[in-house]
Parts: structure tokens; sequence; C-alpha cells
């Protein structure tokens, strides 16, 4: 396979991941998936930015958030997060410690 079609088709599973979570997924958590998986829709939004900052594209974090879900953050969070309990809440401040770095 040639890089151009290699890209391509990492660009459409990307794509896919994207929609997956953001359309047909709304009802799970970021907290959730942090805690199970060491990542979520805001590390998705951060990576976005992050590779468009070393490609010379100027995007702050809320800018890659708003590229990446659609919406601007609060807009998510009025339309879809709900309320922690205090045990997901202590699950996602080790997660958070373990993952993610620079954030």
């Amino acid at each position: 396979m040639d890089d151009q079609t290699r890209i391509e088709i990492e660009a459409a599973a990307f794509r896919a991941l994207r929609e997956h979570l953001m359309v047909k997924r709304t009802d799970v958590q970021n907290i959730d998936m942090m805690n199970l998986t060491g990542m979520c829709r805001n590390c998705l939004s951060r990576w976005y930015q992050e590779a468009a900052n070393e490609r010379g594209i100027e995007m702050t974090k809320e800018e890659g958030r708003v590229a990446f879900y659609g919406m601007s953050s609060a807009e998510w969070k009025e339309k879809y997060q709900t309320e922690a309990s205090p045990d997901k809440q202590a699950e996602f401040k080790v997660a958070f410690k373990e993952n993610v770095t620079d954030a």
C-alpha cells in the first residue's frame, strides 16, 4: 500500500470514530471513556489541535474541540454531559494522572 492510500484509509477510520462518538454514542460519557481506556473525546480533540499546531496551523484548545465536537465545549456539556458519581470522579483523577500529560 502506498503512503497516500494509507493516509486516506487512516483518515477515513478517524472520521468513522469521530462520527461514532459524536453522533451515534453521545450517551457515552467522557469520564467513562477516560476511566476505561485512558483517553476520551477531549484527548482526540487535543491530538487534532496538536497535529495542526505541528504543521504551523494556529489552533487553540477550544478551536480543536470545536473542530472535533462540531460545537463548543460548553454546548457539548449542556447537551450531553451528565453528573459523575464521586467514585467515577476519583477514578478519573487516577486515569488522568496516568494518561494525560501537558493537557
